[in-house]
């Protein structure tokens, strides 16, 4: 009866009933389908990937398993056993957890208050702390994380609230744990811990749905994967016997080169460059920071997570203020007080986290994009909405943001498309400078390439961009020049035309 199944279906069926079976499950939001009747196996002790492009389905399938959402249709099946899951305690019940995309942390609690929240454990009746900051250390310890489970959430880089994210669902026991796009924020030494870590938790037992974009993890630590596109299952397979290009195809529908690094022209015009940074020094870790970066150049960030990449970025946009040094503009000296300033003189910044610093989650699509320009928009104190609608339809056509209605609002956008939007609500301004802080975590592979090709007609029309990227293939394939962070000061500046490959841009960064 097994002759027809591959390997991992082999094995899945010789251990009994597969911990997750969801069969023809639909679901769709104001009368627009998402998910058409699809099929989705896990299997013991099984890591499976699931892919897909931004609006493919996938974060919404797996919030179904969590919870979060009804179905419309279809069964769901949790040890053979069929369940219903209405909210996510029956999820959990079920021994289902989900490290989501977007983070459910709360960022003035501590780190372990973050991962108990909810379920602290308690002393005659009161909140025992000391347990609960033991329990969270032993997990992180597990994880092989050094991160101080009485650290207050909010003063960590971002990386630290996905590493808190994946602690909070381990701290449930889970048996079936869905990740989301766990690296997208993690350094390359943070993702290696949790790849062993992923392994430790295959040996116990556990069974992983891996949502993910990045072909080199899909190949390292998962067993199969599941693609889908346009809310349907396209693909499969044991991953070992995909080639990535067949995985590619069929998350973006067609073949796709991977990204390859253009060699553009060098910057033409004044020697005297649109930005420059002279010893600047800042309470943020910023420290004795120089560098310039002419009109038309993309300048590349590359560091470990606290090595002064997002902080940088903090200077320039006036989040944060330098103690010593300055920064000049187009070779004349500037005081960046704020935010209000940065934009005023051309400024402008993609934060690193789009849903918390970035968007305003509840309001349209439109309301965001426009956000930027309601000054430049009024007449008359009113804000002239048929100027603002035009602007809004050139913005999503330019930068192919897929929406039923820009009025809808932008929570209910795929990652991707959401990343468009924060990207799209600068481009109206025109700015001079644009800083752009990991602009593609999070995305499809196709979206990724959509992403560079703006950053590349951006710097051909003049723009002078710096992108700050963990990523280091996406980072070659940008870059004109790579600055090479640590201790929050320049220990490189790299043509990239003298960079080999990603091993070596990868030791300059250890300092090797």
């Amino acid at each position: 009866m097994t002759a027809g199944l591959n390997n991992v279906e082999r094995a899945r069926a010789a251990s009994g009933p597969d911990p997750v079976e969801m069969r023809g499950i639909e679901k769709g939001f104001a009368g627009v389908p998402v998910l058409r009747g699809v099929d989705f196996t896990l299997g013991p002790s099984e890591v499976h990937a699931l892919a897909g492009g931004n609006g493919a389905g996938k974060s919404t399938l797996m919030k179904i398993l969590e919870g979060v959402y009804r179905p419309d249709a279809g069964a769901i099946r949790v040890g053979g056993r069929e369940v219903t899951l209405s909210a996510p305690k029956d999820a959990e019940a079920a021994g289902i957890g989900m490290v989501f995309q977007e983070f459910s942390l709360v960022p003035t609690l501590t780190v372990a208050r973050n991962i108990f929240l909810g379920r602290e454990p308690r002393r005659f009746g009161l909140i025992d702390d000391r347990a609960m900051v033991r329990r969270a250390g032993e997990i992180l310890g597990g994880m092989g994380v050094d991160l101080d489970p009485t650290a207050e959430l909010q003063t960590l880089p971002t990386g630290y609230w996905q590493l808190t994210e994946i602690a909070k669902a381990l701290a449930l026991d889970v048996k079936i744990l869905i990740m989301d796009e766990p690296t997208a924020s993690l350094t390359k030494t943070e993702s290696e811990a949790l790849f062993a870590l992923i392994k430790r938790l295959k040996e116990q037992g556990v069974s992983i749905v891996y949502i993910s974009h990045r072909m080199e993890e899909i190949y390292r630590i998962c067993d199969r994967i599941t693609v889908l596109r346009d809310g349907g299952v396209v693909l499969n397979d044991d991953v070992a016997d995909l080639t990535p290009e067949q995985i590619v195809a069929a998350i973006v529908g067609r073949e796709m080169d991977a990204l390859e690094w253009e060699e553009r022209p060098a910057p033409r015009g004044t020697d005297v460059p649109m930005l420059e940074v002279r010893n600047v020094t800042a309470a943020n870790g910023v420290t004795d920071m120089s560098f310039r970066l002419h009109a038309g150049e993309i300048l590349g960030l590359a560091g470990l997570m606290g090595s002064g990449r997002t902080e940088l970025a903090r200077l320039l946009f006036g989040i944060d203020r330098p103690d010593t040094g300055e920064i000049l503009l187009r070779g004349e000296p500037v005081e960046i007080a704020n935010p209000r300033v940065a934009i005023a003189k051309g400024i402008a910044l993609v934060p690193e986290d789009r849903r918390q610093q970035g968007l305003v989650l509840d309001h349209a699509v439109r309301d965001n994009l426009l956000l930027p320009l309601l000054d430049d928009l009024r007449r008359g104190g009113l804000v002239d909405d048929r100027r603002g609608d035009g602007l809004v339809a050139r913005l999503i056509d330019r930068l192919q943001i897929k929406l039923s209605s820009p009025k809808r609002p932008v929570r209910l956008l795929s990652g991707g498309n959401q990343q468009k939007v924060v990207i799209g609500k600068w481009l109206g301004r025109e700015p001079e400078v644009l800083i752009l802080d990991e602009p593609t975590a999070g995305v499809d592979i196709g979206t990724k390439a959509e992403i560079i090709q703006q950053i590349r007609e951006l710097a051909d029309a003049g723009k002078a961009i710096i992108v700050i990227s963990s990523e280091l293939a996406e980072l070659l394939a940008v870059s004109d020049r790579v600055l090479v962070l640590r201790r929050g000061t320049v220990t490189a500046d790299l043509d990239r035309r003298d960079i080999a490959d990603e091993e070596s841009l990868q030791l300059a960064i250890q300092g090797v």
